[in-house]
């Protein structure tokens, strides 16, 4: 597999998929921050999902709506603990079943029901056009709820003429440790992270959430710097609502996500010719004549800032803002060092005498 995404560093808020999609990251080269901003968790009280049950125990549904493939596996296990997986099944087994996502398919397939049809985008615009279409004016249809309550969906179906069974089956809760969260939204502030993948949108509002009273500067970060990626128009709703621009794949996959990053975060790279040298900046690394310089955060905000316009001077002063707190004009003469190390052509990075430092530019 190729490097395509060497140099550029990715956060990953999902829980449940996250090792499957850090590994595919990773395999076109991308350094990856783990960071769930939720976990699925169990209902602490089961009447409402026992009641649901019941309820299409009662009156079969004539169409299901899978919503995802952990809550249609958690409820016939449920089920199965109440006696009652097998009735399930056969009242399930004349619906409709529409399966939003590859894993619920999955669910719905090893649960040995019938899989009529898939939204491409998994947005429930489309479910909803499809089932007005498809009529369901006097039916009964079981929503598995993906989590939280959805009420846009539910009142759509209920306005098409549909009664309603919504099934909970779990909820969502704040990550066990917190620490991996709060990180990735320092490296967001402070530029340090290309892009953050979102596969659902209670992660988008989680991260905002716990960022706080920085939440301003995280969408500040995302608006101008750093890409937001989500798996779907679902997903994105919360970023695009808050003005936030994002990159979302034509399939709601996590296989087309790492595509859309792989086409997008090099069109978004500065490419520059200085001292003779092709370089171009990468998140947390320059490619110096097609070779992959890492450098450290302060060398590569010194670089950055040198290209944002390339060849104009820059002071002490001016570059020291640019690096973390507390740091002194010292610290920039040492970030410059290290820069020119890093980029093993010290000829790029020139000295202005009494001025500051600019890039070499031809």
């Amino acid at each position: 597999m190729r490097d395509e995404l060497a140099g550029f560093t990715i956060g990953v808020t999902t829980e449940r998929r996250r090792d499957e999609l850090a590994t595919l990251l990773r395999q076109r080269g991308a350094r990856v921050v783990v960071a769930p901003a939720l976990r699925i968790v169990p209902l602490a009280d089961d009447t409402d999902l026992r009641e649901a049950t019941r309820a299409c125990l009662d009156r079969p549904p004539d169409v299901l709506l899978a919503n995802t493939g952990v809550g249609m596996r958690g409820w016939l296990e449920a089920a199965e603990g109440w006696g009652l997986a097998k009735p399930l099944r056969g009242a399930l087994a004349g619906a409709y079943v529409v399966a939003r996502g590859p894993d619920t398919r999955a669910a719905v397939r090893a649960a040995g029901l019938p899989e009529q049809w898939s939204p491409g985008s998994e947005s429930y615009a489309e479910v909803i056009a499809h089932l007005r279409r498809r009529g369901i004016t006097g039916q009964v249809v079981a929503v598995q709820l993906p989590g939280g309550r959805q009420p846009e969906c539910t009142l759509a179906l209920a306005a098409a003429g549909a009664r309603v069974i919504e099934v909970p089956v779990h909820g969502w809760a704040p990550p066990t440790d917190p620490a991996p969260l709060h990180r990735l939204i320092d490296l967001v502030v402070g530029r340090l992270v290309d892009a953050v993948t979102f596969t659902s949108a209670p992660a988008a509002e989680a991260l905002l959430r716990a960022a706080g009273d920085r939440c301003d500067a995280v969408l500040d970060a995302f608006r101008a710097h750093v890409l937001a990626s989500c798996v779907g128009a679902v997903t994105a709703e919360p970023l695009l609502r808050r003005g936030v621009p994002v990159s979302t794949p034509a399939r709601a996959r996590l296989g087309a996500v790492v595509r859309a990053l792989v086409d997008e975060l090099p069109r978004r790279t500065v490419t520059l010719k200085a001292a003779g040298h092709l370089l171009t900046l990468r998140g947390h690394a320059a490619v110096v004549d097609g070779e992959l310089r890492p450098l450290a955060p302060a060398p590569m905000a010194v670089l950055r800032a040198l290209a944002s316009p390339p060849g104009q001077v820059l002071s002490r002063t001016a570059l020291l803002r640019t690096l973390p707190r507390g740091a002194d004009e010292h610290a920039v003469e040492m970030a410059v060092a290290r820069l020119r190390v890093g980029l093993r052509t010290p000829r790029v990075v020139q000295t202005v005498i009494k001025r500051g430092y600019r890039l070499r530019v031809d």
